[in-house]
């Protein structure tokens, strides 16, 4: 007489699966594959009966997607799915020969099609996550470093795997699918995201939402940034916020450790192009900041960080010489600076001068900082160049750059940008400085401002001449 099943066992109230001898023989597995020796003398037809037991499962959960009341008896086949995926989750570490073997079952096909009846279940959750997370867990050790695993994970996980994970509200099923995604991109991979922008977008929203984990920043980083002609599609379908996200990753990559290469100079060049350009046409919203019209913080935001953006480029030596000659920029510039300096005086609105000193983390504007990064993109733009130099000059941006140097509490380091443009405006222009040195003349100029900027008016027979006093300017 064969012994009695044992009845259910019981966990605090809930029914539970009793032991299941093929569950012990996958945790052994598991536990073996955790050391490389195992890995590497394990036998082929270990990952056909894996791949059995998830068949026979994954059937098991495909019938309770169709009809709820099967879901009551999903516990035993949930953790068997999960134990095959940690099993062979396990067998692929830094083994590309078990990658190959279980790639070679189709077992990659089952993995995504089992991941994505997943989104359709309404079971316990922790016990779902568990097996969502393992699985991606296998389809990243899969493709890692396995580049005919990664095209068949692509084929079978793209779009649909990451639509369904990229933005899931579990922070691991985020963090894993990204993995994948960062694993398997390509240049050729690359081209089918500009026809598939949510799973790009999706990306900028994972950064956004989980700056601390590294996937999404790496797949910005080291891919998106790389194709000029996804960032300008992402940048027209982004909302402002998303924009503001992407561009901070572009002013962290060039001002990085490590300098952009040749590779990349050609890439940012391009990117400039659309900085610069989104600039010129956009920039004036920030004025809506002194209107009842006013625009969203988030709007300006954007504005802003094109601006930090211009700065840093026109910063670089590679990107600067692109940029000074940008059609439009060095006026816009100029206009802009005039006429957010005209509100400011004009009214009490955002622009005007604060001369009090805030709490340190207290920030009184969206807009804090605009005017100094305006002049010190005039300073960057007129290094080294006398058409620029000429054309500030012709715009009578120099008489503005000098009346904005005033101590003004929102807009950190003012005087610091306004002496470093004025330097570069007149280096080597003589034209330029002579234009100084009669605005001290005649009054135009405060006396006490040019020394304290470093500069000081000396008259040499007929002639007045601006020249640099020894003593350095207050930083």
């Amino acid at each position: 007489m064969a012994a009695p099943r044992p009845p259910p066992a019981r966990l605090s109230g809930i029914m539970m699966p009793a032991p299941i001898p093929d569950l012990e023989a996958l945790r052994a597995l598991t536990a073996l594959f955790k050391e490389q020796r195992n890995r590497e003398t394990a036998p082929r037809t270990i990952f056909q009966r894996v791949l059995d037991i998830l068949k026979k499962n994954s059937h098991t959960v495909e019938l309770a997607c169709r009809d709820p009341s099967q879901v009551e008896h999903l516990a035993s086949s949930l953790q068997l799915v999960t134990e095959c995926f940690r099993c062979l989750r396990n067998a692929c570490i830094e083994c590309s020969v078990n990658q190959n073997a279980i790639r070679n079952l189709d077992t990659i096909g089952v993995a995504v099609d089992l991941i994505l009846l997943f989104r359709e279940l309404r079971v316990e959750p922790e016990a779902l996550l568990t097996a969502f997370r393992c699985g991606l867990q296998f389809l990243g050790n899969i493709a890692s470093r396995n580049e005919d695993s990664q095209a068949i994970v692509w084929v079978h996980a793209f779009p649909e795997l990451f639509l369904s994970c990229l933005n899931h509200p579990d922070k691991k099923i985020v963090a894993y699918s990204s993995m994948i995604l960062f694993t398997s991109l390509n240049s050729e991979r690359m081209k089918e995201l500009e026809e598939n922008l949510n799973i790009a977008i999706n990306v900028i929203e994972a950064h956004q939402k989980q700056p601390e984990s590294e996937w999404p920043f790496l797949i910005i980083t080291d891919h998106f940034l790389k194709s000029p002609e996804l960032v300008k599609a992402m940048y027209a379908k982004m909302s402002n916020q998303e924009r503001v996200t992407l561009l901070d990753l572009v002013i962290a990559k060039i001002v990085g450790d490590e300098p952009l290469t040749k590779d990349d100079v050609p890439v940012f060049l391009s990117h400039a192009e659309l900085v610069a350009s989104t600039f010129v046409d956009q920039c004036e919203g920030v004025l809506k900041l002194t209107s009842e019209q006013r625009a969203s913080d988030e709007e300006v935001l954007a504005t802003i960080r094109l601006l930090d953006v211009l700065c840093e480029m026109t910063a670089n030596t590679d990107l600067l010489s692109y940029l000074q000659v940008y059609p439009g920029l060095l006026e816009r510039v100029i206009d802009l600076l005039r006429l957010i300096h005209v509100a400011g005086n004009d009214a009490e609105n955002i622009f005007s001068t604060s001369g009090s000193i805030r709490a340190e983390g207290d920030v009184s504007n969206i807009a804090e900082g605009f005017k100094s990064h305006l002049i010190r993109l005039i300073g960057n733009m007129c290094y080294k160049n006398k058409d620029n130099q000429d054309k500030v000059s012709e715009l009578d941006g120099i008489p503005l750059i000098l009346d904005s140097c005033s101590l003004d509490d929102s807009n950190p380091f003012l005087i610091q940008w306004v002496v470093y443009a004025i330097r570069n405006l007149t280096e080597d222009n003589s034209q330029n400085q002579d234009l100084i040195a009669k605005m001290e003349e005649q009054g135009l100029a405060d006396t006490s401002l040019l020394k304290k900027m470093g500069f000081e008016v000396e008259k040499k027979g007929d002639k007045l001449v601006l020249k640099a006093t020894n003593d350095p300017p207050p930083l």
